[in-house]
């Protein structure tokens, strides 16, 4: 019984999807210990933070969506709709995620505890933005972004234009890939008076704007090595990544039947080889 709800909350707060997120974070530690080094304790209150965060966003998602969910066939299934996790249950693990997180930034720094409420506020009402605009994706980035922005703020407790640019980055290429996602319901979210660029305009405009955000985000990756000084493995990593993602744009706009692929796949691919890439060039260089 104990072991099935734990698959019931991983299955709801999509764990899968973390590979998303963490890939970044990591980056921003990585730079931001070349600032002030790390040490066990700080890493692992980060850690706790940002699956805090995560699970709260992800919870109150399935929470704010679930009379969309049980009319749309693609998210029939899901467990707060099927009934195996309890509208109840939910809001009790979204209560425990949030409160998690405030702790967690309580015990890293001061400017963390200040901007908790804000994150969560933040992270929590992207779930309510479809309901009132087609900029639904870049809400959804920039709450992505506060994972590696937060994570340099806990380690440094300032701010910095290079961990911006890595958190701008993020935000384009969340967003970028987020638009693909929504054109697999761009008659469903039509039926429903619901918002996201696709249905707002049309699937080839749609993925226009998606390719601009990807271009925006390399931009962004750009910044970051020019102002961390990173070599030549990070932007030969970054060389790579512009090829995966002309490739999910290529393989989208050729077969739509390829959004799995080019979302869950393509986008994993391309957040491992950024964090390796600036990683391995920061071991080399010393």
């Amino acid at each position: 019984m104990i072991w099935q709800r734990v698959r019931d909350f991983g299955e709801l707060v999509k764990f899968s999807h973390t590979i998303f997120l963490f890939p970044f974070a990591l980056s921003a530690l990585v730079l931001a210990h070349a600032e002030r080094p790390l040490s066990p304790g700080v890493v692992f209150w980060i850690v706790v933070a940002l699956v805090a965060a995560r699970s709260a966003a992800m919870i109150m998602n399935r929470i704010a969506d679930r009379r969309y969910d049980a009319l749309n066939p693609r998210t029939a299934a899901r467990p707060l709709v099927t009934g195996r996790v309890t509208p109840f249950q939910a809001w009790l693990w979204l209560a425990a995620a949030g409160g998690l997180l405030v702790l967690a930034a309580w015990r890293l720094n001061p400017l963390c505890l200040a901007l908790s409420p804000v994150a969560l506020v933040w992270v929590l009402g992207y779930s309510f933005t479809k309901r009132f605009t087609a900029l639904c994706h870049l809400w959804l980035g920039m709450a992505t972004a506060l994972a590696p922005l937060g994570a340099w703020l806990a380690v440094t407790g300032r701010w910095d234009w290079g961990a911006l640019a890595l958190a701008l980055a993020c935000t384009g290429w969340v967003a970028g890939f987020d638009v693909i996602y929504a054109c697999q319901d761009i008659d469903f979210d039509r039926e429903q008076g619901l918002k996201s660029l696709p249905a707002c305009t049309s699937l080839e405009r749609g993925l226009g704007y998606s390719r601009l955000l990807h271009a925006l985000a390399l931009a962004g990756f750009l910044a970051v090595g020019w102002r961390f000084g990173l070599g030549g493995v990070y932007f030969g990593g970054l060389a790579v990544i512009a090829l995966i993602l002309a490739c999910e744009q290529w393989l989208v706009a050729r077969r739509l039947a390829n959004v799995p692929l080019a979302f869950f796949t393509l986008n994993g691919v391309v957040s491992v080889l950024y964090f390796a890439t600036l990683a391995l060039d920061r071991w080399l260089a010393g």
